[in-house]
């Protein structure tokens, strides 16, 4: 039978009249070298020369079917002559969940017309070329390997992490079908890696990747491939791509990732996978055109990353995803970029737009066209240096959108700054804007229209819809906070704070003596938002601390004005702080690791360590905050608190509302201490927050507060709340598994684990809670324990995990 003719010209352009875009140079190819007619008729109809290198197996050909059976679930190597399917043959891997190389050592390149069927996994090596015809239909169970570089038998073998290399120009094309049911689908070359038919891996990752070398990994959740020496080839993806995850990879080349109608290229999650899109030229191009789409299993979600050292959006180039993380080393979002992003945008997808600074570039964000979309998604723009919002140049959302402008991505102090010299119009919108810029840079916000009926979401700790924040990059940015404790801050990263710590062991002082910022006469009136960010390693030492009355803490005042929002304290260590007589100077304190006293709002903070050890004294003690006369709300502590004062897990002294939080830590005083689980002494109000650490007193101890004359209400304790084993006969003692002492309120849906605090009262002193409040822990894990005003539903404060010993509130990291 004479062969169909094979001279594909498949990469002719579709673009002719725009050559500009650089796509002409790859689209025009006809895949030169890859004779296909000449392959077949070369190496037969089916596969020749086949025999084992390593491993075991049989070869059986039976008119046009060949059967390779490989027993088990085994790794073999054959080597062929040639390895060709005419148009109606298979070949037929029969080889368990194992996996089979498949070398050609001949110089004929591979077509595959017929049909290639496996149960495990295929990896073809020609470095001849390998191409996969219109009529050509591939299906494995595990991976499909199409490749004209090479790797060793043993590495191949033994499974694991497999190295590839070459220099062939051989290329890898599909133009028909590929899938594989239970694994992933790679092509790879030095030259061309190109598809422009179907493939489809659903449970598993499709990438296409050219380089000279490159490492095949093992993984579950991220993609396989990655180029440690590039070859200047080109990936073009100009068919339909479905997989759970998909990476188109070439280091120093070019990429066409040109979807055609509809979404082509589409990464669809699994319950393992998030669906994610790699785009990755690091010194090349990436031309993409189209929509890409990716989504989580749920529908939810995905990611697209496209990363190039140029780019070109063509052609109502849009991504429906999540997110699209978009970086060039400068980036100038000009027309067709604005109406890509606009699209995208008004699709749901939220974008992350970078100028990396990388390959010698300035890294400078500029915004040349206008751009404008509606609904919630959000668009960051961030510089390694600077960010410009050019004249004439409209930035607009209507919907619930946000913006983020920043310099200085790298965080290194490189006095970067924002600089708006067109309109930022967010009148029609309830999102935010935010411009971040270095603390030696500047900010310039030029025309802003805000919208004059926005308020901050709930908990969000937003005062304001436009707001321009310095950045905090090092533990010095941190003290220079207190030169402007009105101003506006945000931390760029985390931050190594251990040089403020002493050493008590040695006796040794801090090599960073930090000064609280703010004072009850100069209180933190500004905003401080961390981002997310965490400081790490923070402390003080009152030994070493200037004498004279002062809260202490990273920030010793918060004012009413004041806002601290997003961030962490880890691994704080403060001690040796008295309330006491230092050179005749009275020390009156009060301590807390974030706070010494707040009187504005914190919201999102947490702190993790240790706050205090037992000194003499009455100074209000606390994990997070020392003493509140405002709100801290969705806030928690794992700090270990020990002091002689009024001592809490997280609050030491609370005056003023605590809300949805809670404290995990041990809380530990002497005879003179006041110890709570959450708060030592509450004359405010505690509502939907919580305590689970031990609570350790002398003489007395309350499993959430100490003494309590305010007001709790729906909140619970089950932490060990306990004292010296033998107290002085006739020595009146006092324990309650929520409170010590206390005439205040306690609402009847205040609950306690009278198994895991030892406590059969409430109060140890003072109004009780009927008794069958205090709880079992099996009750505590059922949901009908508790009264109907706690909200444990599907969406409510309150949620019992499957197992758990007790409600945790739903906005905890990782409920």
């Amino acid at each position: 039978m004479e062969p169909p003719s094979l001279s594909y010209p498949i990469l002719r352009a579709r673009h002719r009249r725009q050559p500009s875009q650089g796509i002409a140079p790859l689209i025009v190819l006809s895949l030169t070298g890859l004779s296909l007619a000449h392959a077949v008729y070369a190496g037969g109809v089916l596969p020749q020369g086949g025999h084992y290198v390593a491993g075991t197996g049989t070869i059986a050909n039976q008119g046009n079917v060949l059967t390779v059976t490989q027993p088990g679930s085994s790794r073999g190597v054959i080597d062929w002559n040639s390895f060709s399917i005419g148009k109606c043959n298979s070949v037929m891997f029969d080889n368990g969940s194992g996996a089979t190389l498949s070398r050609v050592t001949g110089f004929s390149p591979s077509a595959i017309l017929g049909s290639l069927k496996a149960t495990g996994g295929v990896y073809l090596i020609n470095p001849q070329g390998i191409v996969v015809g219109r009529s050509g239909v591939i299906s494995t169970g595990g991976r499909f390997v199409a490749s004209t570089l090479d790797l060793p038998d043993t590495a191949f073998v033994n499974g694991g992490t497999l190295t590839l290399s070459g220099t062939s120009g051989g290329k890898v094309a599909n133009l028909g079908k590929i899938s594989s049911s239970g694994g992933d689908v790679f092509l790879i070359a030095h030259d061309a890696a190109v598809n422009a038919g179907s493939i489809s891996a659903p449970n598993g990752t499709a990438e296409y990747v050219v380089g000279q070398q490159v490492v095949l990994y093992e993984s579950s959740s991220n993609r396989q491939v990655f180029v440690q020496i590039g070859s200047k080839g080109q990936v073009l993806d100009r068919g339909a791509t479905q997989a759970a995850q998909i990476n188109l990879e070439a280091a120093d080349g070019n990429i066409y990732a040109l979807a055609g109608g509809g979404s082509r290229i589409r990464a669809t999650g699994t319950a393992m996978r998030d669906g994610h899109i790699w785009l990755v030229a690091d010194t090349g191009h990436v031309t993409q055109r189209g929509t890409i789409e990716a989504t989580n299993a749920d529908g939810s979600g995905g990611t697209v990353d496209t990363l190039a050292d140029s780019l070109t959006l063509a052609h109502g180039a849009r991504v429906r995803a999540g997110l699209w993380n978009v970086s060039t080393p400068n980036f100038t979002v000009d027309t067709p970029t604005a109406h890509a992003f606009a699209r995208s945008l008004n699709v749901g997808t939220s974008i992350d737009a970078s100028a990396t600074g990388t390959n010698g570039a300035s890294g400078d964000m500029t915004v040349a066209s206008s751009l404008e979309w509606k609904g919630s998604a959000s668009l960051s723009l961030v510089a390694y240096r600077n960010v410009t919002i050019a004249p004439a140049t409209t930035i607009r959302n209507s919907g619930s959108g946000n913006l983020s402008l920043r310099g200085d991505a790298a965080s290194i102090d490189n006095a970067s700054s924002v600089s708006n010299q067109g309109v930022i119009d967010w009148s029609g919108s309830t999102g935010t804007v935010s411009a971040l810029y270095d603390m030696n840079g500047s900010y310039s916000p030029g025309t802003i229209r805000s919208n004059s009926a926005w308020t901050g979401a709930p908990y969000s700790g937003l005062v304001t819809q436009v707001t321009g924040y310095k950045l905090v990059n090092s533990l010095t940015d941190l003290q220079n906070v207190s030169l402007d404790l009105s101003g506006n801050y945000a931390l760029g990263k985390d931050i190594d704070a251990s040089a403020t710590a002493s050493n008590p062991g040695t006796g040794a002082g801090p090599s960073v003596e930090f000064l609280s910022l703010g004072s009850a006469a100069t209180p933190f009136s500004g905003q401080f938002d961390g981002m997310g960010h965490v400081i790490d390693g923070f402390g003080q030492n009152g030994s070493y601390m200037p004498p004279g009355s002062r809260p202490l803490g990273l920030f010793g005042e918060i004012g009413t004005t004041g806002v601290v929002r997003n961030v962490g304290m880890t691994n704080s260590a403060l001690y040796d702080l008295y309330d006491d007589i230092i050179d005749n100077q009275p020390i009156v304190v009060t301590l807390g690791i974030l706070a010494g006293r707040n009187r504005g709002l914190i919201t999102y903070a947490y702190a993790t360590g240790f706050r205090g050890a037992p000194h003499y004294g009455n100074a209000p003690v606390g994990g997070l905050v020392g003493t509140n006369d405002g709100l801290i709300e969705r806030s928690w502590s794992s700090a270990n608190v020990g002091d002689a004062g009024e001592a809490g897990g997280l609050v030491g002294a609370n005056l003023g509302r605590i809300a949805q939080s809670y404290a995990t830590g041990v809380v530990s005083t002497d005879i003179f201490g006041s110890p709570g689980g959450l708060v030592g002494v509450n004359s405010g109000t505690v509502s939907q927050s919580y305590a689970t650490g031990t609570a350790f007193g002398d003489l007395s101890a309350g499993g959430l507060v100490y003494a309590n004359t305010g007001v709790i209400e729906q909140s619970f304790a089950t932490g060990l709340v306990r004292g010296y084993c033998c107290p002085p006969p006739g020595t009146p003692t006092f324990y309650g598994g929520i409170a010590a002492v206390g005439n205040g309120t306690i609402a009847n849906n205040v609950y306690w684990d009278k198994e895991t605090t030892t406590r059969a009262v409430s109060t140890g002193d003072g109004t009780q809670l009927p008794a069958s409040n205090g709880l079992t822990t099996a009750q505590m894990s059922n949901p009908a324990s508790f009264d109907t005003s706690w909200d444990i539903s599907p969406t409510g404060v309150w949620i019992i995990a499957a197992g758990a010993t007790h409600p945790i509130l739903r906005w905890q990291p990782g409920h």
